[in-house]
């Protein structure tokens, strides 16, 4: 396996901009893989090497736990006392974030292995599933019905997850989903680097979604745009999914158009990038 300099693999994930932004994430010791710290910029390193950025200082274990806390507050979702799964669980985020609204037992599911962080893996009321493949589990795959999906997975279209997450549900569950435009939109459709910046593709996207899961009972009820700071990075959405139709009709059309006139902001801290590794489902 051919090896490269830590900074440069910090570059190439895209958790920093540039090499001298990479040291000083690694001097601060932001840079992990799990619970190990990074901390030589010129160490070598494999160039597959799976790496975060863990910025100090917040009350999750990723900064993806962001985007699943502004979720529940949006949404209105009860968390406190429900057995819920997390799809792509990686280093933990979304898990934590369930955990510390109440959740009674989480289900950290993921294709990978060794990404979650060392205190949830600890945590009795996590289960964890590694290299596990979300899409090929049969329906008595777990012990009990869920009565909360979470997902943020990369590089595979959410139509291949969120109609299998309901054959996990209780029938009053819900799913909450992070759509990521450039993995749902046609390769034609996305600039270099992943970027998807026209709104009309946005909106076809979700509206894709909608489609596709509407002929298996499954409704769009809340949008919402996910928090992000990085301009340079893509917009998305997190959205809520349900059987049977919403109280109201969610305005798509709106909804895009503010988040991609004037993307909503977080905070100091960057979107953790997501890495070239296999889908995390």
């Amino acid at each position: 396996m051919r090896k490269i300099r830590l900074d440069e693999r910090v570059v190439a994930l895209g958790l920093a901009a540039d090499l001298e932004t990479a040291r000083r994430l690694i001097m601060a010791g932001e840079i992990r893989t799990g619970d190990r710290v990074w901390d030589k910029a010129g160490q070598k390193v494999a160039a597959d090497q799976p790496l975060e950025h863990r910025p100090r200082g917040l009350p999750w274990v990723s900064r993806g736990g962001r985007k699943l806390a502004r979720a529940l507050a949006v949404f209105a979702v009860p968390v406190a006392g429900a057995v819920c799964l997390d799809i792509g669980a990686s280093t933990g985020g979304f898990t934590d974030v369930l955990l510390q609204a109440g959740a009674a037992a989480v289900t950290a599911l993921d294709v990978g292995y060794g990404l979650l962080d060392a205190r949830l893996r600890a945590d009795p009321r996590v289960t964890v599933r590694e290299r596990t493949n979300f899409r090929t589990l049969p329906v008595d795959a777990f012990p009990q019905p869920f009565d909360l999906v979470v997902t943020d997975v990369s590089f595979i279209s959410l139509r291949l997850i969120v109609p299998h997450a309901f054959a996990f549900l209780r029938p009053a569950g819900a799913v909450i989903a992070l759509i990521k435009p450039q993995f749902e939109a046609p390769p034609d459709q996305v600039e270099p680097g992943g970027l998807v910046r026209d709104p009309a593709v946005h909106r076809s996207v979700i509206e894709h979604l909608q489609d596709a899961f509407a002929g298996e009972g499954i409704c769009l009820h809340g949008l919402e745009p996910a928090p992000i700071v990085d301009e340079h990075k893509n917009v998305e959405y997190l959205s809520l999914w349900r059987r049977g139709d919403p109280p109201a009709a969610v305005d798509i059309g709106a909804i895009v158009g503010a988040a991609t006139a004037r993307p909503p902001r977080a905070g100091p801290l960057s979107e953790r990038a997501a890495s070239r590794r296999p889908p995390r489902a």
